[in-house]
């Protein structure tokens, strides 16, 4: 939110501002909360990408929680300068991410195995190329939106047919967070007239942010149960000091 301070970055050159001041906390941090709230996005998807490293997990899950990683470093960058490239680096992400999930979703039924990762990622790079040519806004919010589509059937399909309760409930925490934190974008980007008369603001932006970090974790620890049930590995959602959930697996010897 625009204030006429003078900054380290220069003049805003980004499509859009949120419902912070900015500039407020430091003259080097355009939007201080909206910056700082990526952090449990980081350490969550690096307590992940350590579950998937030390267990042996398949590649596709170290890939998923370092997207997971870029996405919030993209956003950092993005929030701490408001600029136009760094806001690329945000939005880009977003949808590499996505691709990422519709391969792990659909590849397990996918007959032809090399067909579908190239498609995607001859996508990804042509998606990448464009946005840096052309400035998309409502395009981009569409397009997201339908990636995100795509993934609800096959996540339907999973939570069915998955009969552990403690792997249904880490996808109803997936679906609460995700509702809770679209309330916070929403309210921040449409009602923000009304916020900054307020006393205190919620920084519903950032607290999107929060949501979507344990979003993503939920996500993939989901993901992951669910396919090491296809593997048959034997997964078990345990709690790490008895709050964050992760999947155990034990993989059967090979003789």
């Amino acid at each position: 939110m625009a204030d006429g301070i003078s900054s380290f970055w220069g003049p805003v050159t980004s499509s859009h501002e949120w419902c912070e001041k900015n500039y407020a906390v430091s003259s080097y941090v355009a939007e201080f909360y909206n910056t700082i709230s990526n952090i449990p996005c980081i350490v969550l998807a690096l307590v992940g990408l350590l579950s998937s490293l030390i267990q042996r997990f398949e590649k596709r899950f170290s890939v998923l929680h370092l997207s997971n990683m870029a996405l919030a470093i993209g956003s950092v960058m993005y929030h701490a300068t408001l600029q136009h490239v760094q806001q690329q680096s945000d939005e880009t992400p977003m949808v590499w991410e996505m691709l990422l999930y519709i391969y792990i979703l659909y590849s397990p039924d996918w007959h032809y195995r090399s067909t579908m990762p190239t498609f995607l990622f001859l996508y990804g790079i042509s998606f990448a190329v464009l946005h840096s040519i052309i400035r998309f806004d409502i395009g981009f919010k569409l397009h997201y939106v339908m990636l995100c589509v795509l993934c609800i059937p096959r996540v339907y399909k999973y939570y069915i047919y998955t009969k552990d309760m403690r792997a249904k409930r880490l996808a109803k925490f997936y679906v609460a967070t995700l509702l809770l934190g679209s309330l916070c974008w929403l309210g921040d980007r449409f009602s923000c007239n009304q916020i900054s008369s307020w006393p205190v603001n919620p920084q519903g932006h950032a607290m999107w942010h929060v949501f979507m970090g344990f979003n993503s974790y939920f996500a993939n620890t989901f993901l992951m149960f669910c396919r090491a049930q296809q593997r048959e590995w034997s997964p078990e959602v345990v709690h790490f000091m008895g709050i964050l959930p992760y999947v155990r697996i034990k993989k059967p010897k090979t003789h």
